[in-house]
């Protein structure tokens, strides 16, 4: 099967995920009293974007969790990584250094409005101090406003952890599948490299990785089940980065 045909069967099954869960979700409007699975797999779309069809969200970013032999983290602990604090000292902002899917539209905004001078250390590190992190707070709360905004899917898959688990091997052929590794597609604006999708596959991951591995998507471990519906809501589109300013190698 062409991978033309393999992208569409991939994103029908996305709909009917999204289906399943009720609509696709924004970070803004979650929280932890929604029914997570503990462990899952997790699908960022741009919010005004679409696939060449025009029919469906394009995909931006997949990431999963707990990938090492022993981890604990859970599907929403990732998740509200991602979206950053409520409160405290960094109320709306967050740690980018824990999260590289942060990492990657702060990258994405220090390029688009040329703030290098501003942001000098963004990105360098895996901690920082107080004084660090209050001098990139601005950064760090406009990347939220923007993960928040987000329209996302996840699926339910409870296995245990570990690179072998059955949420590395989605991860790592949705991205094989969704990306343009190796194909020579150039990004307006961007300097060098083809657009791919971002990956995030813990919070000691760093970079964009992507991934050689095909994959044909209607292939999956039979341990993977849809995930239980949740508090259904209205999710609202707000322009923002490009998916090629915000994913690139």
């Amino acid at each position: 099967m062409e991978r033309n045909a393999l992208l569409d069967r991939f994103y029908s099954l996305l709909d009917d995920l999204e289906r399943q869960v009720g609509g696709k979700q924004r970070l803004k409007d979650c929280d932890g009293y929604m029914d997570w699975p503990d462990r899952g797999v997790y699908f960022f779309f741009a919010s005004d974007e679409h696939r060449g069809d025009g029919d469906h969200l394009r995909l931006t970013r997949v990431g999963t969790h707990a990938v090492s032999t022993g981890s604990g983290t859970t599907l929403w602990n990732r998740l509200r990584t991602h979206r950053g604090a409520l409160s405290g000292t960094y109320e709306d902002g967050g740690n980018h250094r824990g999260s590289v899917f942060r990492e990657r539209v702060g990258e994405a905004l220090v390029e688009r409005h040329g703030l290098h001078d501003e942001y000098p250390e963004w990105g360098e590190g895996s901690s920082a101090g107080r004084d660090r992190r209050l001098a990139e707070l601005e950064l760090e709360r406009r990347v939220s406003d923007y993960i928040r905004e987000l329209p996302f899917l996840w699926v339910d898959v409870d296995d245990e952890p570990g690179p072998g688990s059955d949420r590395a091997y989605i991860e790592r052929n949705a991205i094989a599948l969704a990306s343009n590794y190796g194909r020579s597609r150039s990004i307006p604006g961007a300097t060098g490299g083809s657009a791919t999708i971002a990956r995030a596959s813990g919070s000691g991951a760093r970079g964009c990785g992507t991934s050689t591995t095909s994959t044909n998507p209607t292939t999956r471990p039979s341990s993977i089940g849809w995930p239980r519906p949740s508090r259904k809501r209205n999710p609202r589109s707000s322009p923002g980065l490009t998916s090629t300013e915000l994913v690139r190698r």
